[in-house]
């Protein structure tokens, strides 16, 4: 799928040359370990560069300069895998094949080179208006968290469970740590993510690997970086509370559920543990949709989610204030069912084949190219579509009934309105 060129020491880009788009995408991604206050030092980052550089000095000259480049769409953006927090600079152009004039691509590259290396600087720290705005964006979009009682939920049950653990970190790191950040913090984070980081480096469409490695070698000039060993993942310590009940003024009751597994992502059952998500409550022929949702009728919707890094699966449900306790009962009675494996053809079948269908509507997009590459090539450095296929087609039913089997259930986190439990 892709042509990996070795630019430096803990560098690489990443080329897909093919005709499938008339676009040529790019996605540069700096990788480092994930921690609050990297979390949130490098999402104001993002921000900050996005907005403006030396040569285009505001927000509404950069637009500019993208809609003469035939409108090429460009934005940072920051998230977390694992232990790694990733910040990424994404890029959407036209292909010169297409144009009249020549020259596009190379003008796009170099205002990539802008953004990342000539920063709207003054007195040797970003500009302090523009540093100040994006920090209070990031900690707006960190308190705007409260209004969607689900991410908060889910949010709260992670911080109450695992404090101390990556997979409590959010991707915007905390309101906390976004209120110490200085300017001088923040240039000393971008220093060290230009200088230390990870670098891969993506580009999918009609384009030469060689000339793209060229252009990045030349004018990027990316130096020798040590490749920071992954860290082990850090144990899943049981938490203090298996249940914690809160109160918001809402009306919908909001059930998480949490279940340790043995299973992470590079461990050889993965794929049985992302059919067995499937089954259970993936999708809506799983037991939980059907079972719950459906014939139940008491769950405004119910769903399971396997987070494959740390070895966590979630089940998330919308049910009345006064149902937790039946609700809890009947998710965990389809949980018993697929541990005896009584799973039906269509279960198993359907399953393999949201997994299959969902992976190539992936990618028939350049950027789920990108994605999924740079997730899965920890897995194998030569990764294509068929690799994952072949493993879902060979899992059994007896191997997901396992999988089942090695769940442990270790927090149930309630949020609900007073009013509904008063009435209880």
């Amino acid at each position: 799928m892709f042509e990996t060129i070795k630019l430096a020491k803990g560098v690489n880009i990443h080329v897909n040359e093919t005709t499938q788009f008339k676009t040529i995408n790019f996605s540069i991604k700096f990788k480092s370990k994930l921690s609050k206050d990297k979390a949130s030092a490098r999402s104001i980052l993002a921000n900050v560069l996005q907005h403006s550089n030396e040569a285009y000095p505001s927000h509404t000259a950069l637009r500019m300069a993208l809609d003469d480049l035939y409108g090429t769409s460009l934005y940072m953006d920051s998230s977390k895998r694992g232990n790694e927090h990733i910040v990424s600079l994404n890029v959407e152009t036209v292909n010169d094949q297409y144009l009249s004039e020549t020259g596009v691509l190379e003008k796009v590259m170099n205002l990539m080179y802008l953004v990342l290396f000539k920063p709207n600087l003054e007195n040797g720290l970003f500009k302090e208006s523009i540093f100040q705005r994006e920090k209070n964006a990031v900690k707006e979009r960190l308190e705007s968290i409260i209004d969607d009682k689900t991410r908060y939920a889910q949010q709260r049950m992670m911080e109450l469970a695992l404090s101390d653990h990556p997979a409590a970190i959010p991707a915007n790191g905390s309101i906390e740590e976004v209120q110490k950040i200085s300017n001088e913090m923040l240039m000393e984070e971008y220093r060290s993510m230009i200088e230390t980081n990870e670098v891969e480096i993506y580009a999918v469409g009609d384009i030469k690997p060689e000339m793209v490695a060229d252009y990045f070698r030349d004018y990027f000039k990316f130096t020798d970086r040590e490749k920071t060993p992954a860290p082990p993942s850090m144990a899943l310590t049981k938490p203090a509370q298996p249940r914690v009940a809160e109160f918001e003024d809402m009306k919908q009751g909001k059930l998480h559920m949490m279940f340790f597994s043995p299973v992470t992502f590079r461990d050889e059952k993965f794929p049985v543990m992302q059919l067995m998500n499937g089954i259970f409550g993936g999708y809506a022929h799983s037991k939980l949709f059907v079972n719950i949702r459906e014939k139940e009728s008491m769950a405004y919707y119910v769903s399971s989610s396997y987070s494959s890094q740390f070895g966590l699966m979630f089940v998330l449900a919308g049910i009345d204030g006064k149902l937790e306790e039946k609700a809890v009962n009947l998710i965990l009675q389809q949980l018993e069912e697929v541990k005896a494996g009584n799973i039906t053809e269509v279960e198993f079948g359907q399953t393999k084949a949201l997994l299959t269908n969902q992976l190539k509507e992936a990618l028939d997009s350049a950027r789920g190219q990108i994605d999924i590459y740079d997730q899965y090539m920890e897995l194998t450095e030569a990764f294509e579509p068929e690799y994952l296929i072949s493993r879902w087609d060979r899992v059994t039913k007896e191997e997901i009934a396992q999988a089942a089997k090695d769940l442990s259930l270790e927090m149930t986190y309630f949020l609900s309105g007073k009013e509904s439990v008063a009435n209880a």
